[in-house]
């Protein structure tokens, strides 16, 4: 799959933007604010509905505009499809072909993208809640039925925290009511920790390879940390979760919330046994996000048969040459790449000859054939 052409209207700074593009390497390359990582993140939203930089959809539209459009055509296996989005002060409207299409389950699968950009090292440093929520939304582009669990469980969730609200203040008594909302917490729980279980085993198959393949170092892996140790595999998990809940009854009553679940999981990326997070350079954690989200096309292609878009934002100046070369590896002309710089000289001379260059400058982008790079 790749994306054929790109329409744009009051999105971030472009104002109209029309664009095609190649289903090999495309490389847009301008001075800093000129739009470059907003074109990147209209993909991003076109794909996934969300941006990836922002939490509020209006953010999106351009300054003193009342709505957004984004319009792609996306080629797979020689068949275009178009996908529309329509963002304005009250409504997201989202159209597959042009019929609407109301549950974002039935959206978000459509199209898969990977980005990679400068903010992803909080994948490391920062919070489980950020790590879950790019756990959940790749596996929501990996199993459209995994948007919906996630929803059915958080549902249930927010039952059961209003419950133990109303057990702390005395206003009911009955705790059959609570141990029957417990009962469809767990199943569900259940079927998450084994999809978050199954994707992290199948990164570990790609991501240490990838990781000594760019850095020449090898021991990389990623850890799923449950909120609680149990073996996933047991015949009475659900037993085992059912006393776990039961352990915690009055503590959650007393904090007014549930304390265990897949809402409290993380995943932690190690080196050698060590604890990027802790122990990791910088350019160390770079590249483990890299070499996860490298990963990831690998899943994408074996397990759902589509090969990803990938955005790269601005990776290549991060990078020293050595680094820089291993990484061509995995850029090639089965899959699209569009990846963004302000220096043309970041990128190897050979790639640019083989890619699609755009020059962008204040909002608005035009085709270079030829550039002339410093020697």
């Amino acid at each position: 799959m790749y994306l054929k052409k790109l329409k744009l209207h009051n999105f971030r700074n472009y104002k109209c933007l029309n664009v095609t593009l190649t289903k090999g390497i495309n490389i847009i390359y301008g001075n800093n604010a000129q739009g470059k990582t907003n074109l990147l993140e209209a993909i991003y939203v076109l794909g996934l509905t969300k941006s990836h930089r922002s939490f509020i959809d209006n953010n999106l539209i351009k300054n003193n505009e009342d709505y957004l459009t984004i319009e792609g055509i996306f080629n797979d296996k020689k068949v275009d499809n178009k996908l529309n989005i329509y963002i304005d002060n009250k409504v997201k409207v989202l159209k597959y072909n042009g019929n609407a299409i109301k549950k974002i389950s039935d959206y978000i699968s459509l199209v898969n993208i990977i980005i990679f950009y400068p903010e992803d090292l909080e994948l490391i440093k920062s919070s489980p809640q950020i790590r879950r929520k790019y756990i959940n939304l790749e596996l929501s582009q990996l199993y459209s039925n995994y948007f919906i669990l996630m929803n059915e469980y958080n549902k249930i969730l927010k039952l059961r925290n209003d419950y133990l609200k109303k057990l702390n203040k005395n206003i009911s008594r009955d705790t059959a009511y609570l141990d029957v909302l417990t009962g469809y917490l767990i199943d569900k729980s259940i079927m998450i920790y084994k999809i978050r279980d199954k994707f992290i085993n199948k990164i570990n198959l790609y991501c240490e390879k990838i990781y000594k393949d760019i850095t020449g170092i090898s021991g990389f892996k990623i850890e799923y940390k449950p909120s609680i140790e149990m073996n996933l595999k047991s015949e009475n998990l659900k037993e085992f979760l059912k006393k776990e809940y039961n352990k915690r009854f009055n503590y959650d009553i007393k904090v007014l919330s549930t304390t265990v679940g897949p809402h409290k999981d993380d995943f932690e990326f190690y080196l050698e046994d060590k604890n990027l997070k802790y122990y990791g350079s910088q350019g160390q954690q770079r590249i483990a996000v890299l070499a996860l989200k490298l990963s990831e096309i690998e899943i994408f292609k074996k397990y759902k048969e589509q090969i990803p878009i990938l955005l790269l934002d601005d990776i290549f100046s991060e990078l020293d040459e050595n680094k820089k070369n291993n990484l061509l590896n995995y850029i090639n002309k089965d899959i699209q790449t569009i990846i963004t710089t302000t220096d043309l000289n970041n990128i190897d001379k050979k790639l640019i000859k083989k890619s699609k260059l755009f020059n962008v400058n204040n909002g608005k982008i035009i085709k270079i054939k030829e550039v002339k790079l410093d020697e």
